[in-house]
């Protein structure tokens, strides 16, 4: 019987599989898509510092090998209506960057390389269809008649977890209205845009929609908040993204509608699933198999990686003791990364109100502080920080942000 099995090759997947490997276990890595998939767009951009530093322990010298290729910008920029009301410059860090920014078919690259040097064995065309717990450990059928036996499972089958769907268990919560598009734009060589964040609110080249663009290795990526009237495919197909790119970067950039990569659209979901293990405690749901996030405020993959981190450990505990004795350990992660998921949700719903605000009174606190902002540096702040939601901790998770 294999003692833990992952489920899922996406970062916090490939993530559990690592840590379990650090902690010394034999471990089996199941993904329901051939080795040589593709995975198109950027998709997950940052990795955060205290990411990095749980991968760090995973396998030494995984942090400075994704920092080494990713990109760091040191400028934050926001506008609102075309004016800009906050801008810092922060001085380049003296030792692990507070985060790095690159596409996660790149980061999963890394995470890849460093599970099969640590002798994670990896099974491809693998999907799981049913799912069967025990006191005594688990059982999974997989749609090309494989059977498997293990002691723990660890499922990081994203958003549409068979395994999850297999415990019965629901997700709860709910999704914002109107959509965004998401947009992969490849840098032009020698005239690329300037290295910095930038967030505009109601850009005036888009008709009022606010507009964030963030850069990554290799390009930039353009987030597009529309109103929640407008047709998809008025702004959310290729030809639409080719009619509007060029008004959100600037006049004499025309030429970036031409180095579109990827076009996508999401709506804002705030989901977390009512519990993060089964009632024998011998499957664990890690990153999108237990909650959904948006992306504003980079919370989905840092923290999947962090629950990865936290389900490897428990697991690790219980596989040291003897005998059928339990410890608690995987009720203890269930229980407290279900609470940091609630607080992550919550978060963003703070920034989703403020995105999209209900309310008129928020409109108006916007617009009075963009007013502000030029003799109170403090009103231009809190348009900066706002969009991302509370930048604190879970209360659970002392020292932790995810």
């Amino acid at each position: 019987m294999t003692p833990v099995v992952v489920v899922g090759a996406g970062p916090v997947g490939l993530s559990a599989a690592l840590a379990l490997r650090a902690h010394g276990l034999p471990v089996m890595l199941l993904e329901a898509d051939p080795e040589d998939r593709e995975r198109p767009g950027s998709r997950a951009l940052f990795v955060h510092r205290e990411t990095l530093a749980l991968l760090d322990g995973m396998r030494p010298g995984l942090a400075a090998a994704i920092t080494s290729y990713g990109r760091t910008w040191h400028t934050r920029r926001t506008l609102y209506r075309g004016r800009e009301v906050y801008s810092r410059t922060f001085p380049p860090p003296s030792g692990r960057p507070p985060f790095t920014s690159l596409r996660q078919v790149d980061t999963e690259r890394f995470l890849r390389e460093a599970c099969a040097d640590a002798g994670v064995e990896s099974v491809w065309n693998a999907r799981v269809i049913g799912v069967r717990t025990t006191a005594s450990g688990v059982s999974l059928s997989c749609a090309d008649g494989r059977e498997l036996t293990c002691g723990y499972v660890i499922a990081a089958d994203g958003a549409r977890s068979a395994v999850r769907a297999g415990l019965g268990i629901p997700m709860e919560g709910t999704h914002g209205e109107g959509f965004h598009v998401v947009v992969d734009v490849a840098d032009r060589p020698g005239a690329e845009l300037p290295l910095e964040r930038v967030f505009h609110y109601e850009h005036p080249g888009v008709g009022g929609r606010s507009v964030m663009r963030v850069p990554f290795t290799g390009g930039f990526q353009v987030d597009l908040q529309c109103h929640a009237h407008d047709p998809v495919e008025e702004y959310g197909t290729e030809k639409a993204v080719r009619r509007w790119l060029p008004g959100v970067v600037g006049e004499g950039h025309g030429e970036y509608a031409d180095r579109i990569l990827w076009v996508s659209t999401y709506r804002f979901l705030r989901k977390v699933a009512a519990s993060f293990t089964d009632p024998h405690q011998r499957v664990l749901l890690v990153g999108e198999a237990a909650h959904l996030f948006p992306p504003f405020g980079a919370r989905g993959m840092n923290s999947g990686i962090a629950d990865a981190a936290a389900a490897a450990d428990a697991v690790a505990t219980e596989a040291a003791t003897t005998g059928t004795a339990a410890t608690g350990a995987v009720a203890d992660f269930a229980a407290v990364r279900r609470a940091a998921a609630l607080f992550n949700s919550e978060a963003a719903g703070a920034a989703l109100e403020h995105l999209r605000p209900q309310r008129r009174s928020v409109r108006l606190r916007q617009r009075a502080a963009a007013a502000l902002a030029p003799v109170l540096p403090s009103c231009g702040s809190w348009l900066e920080h706002a969009p991302y939601g509370p930048r604190g901790g879970a209360p659970a998770l002392a020292g932790r942000k995810y």
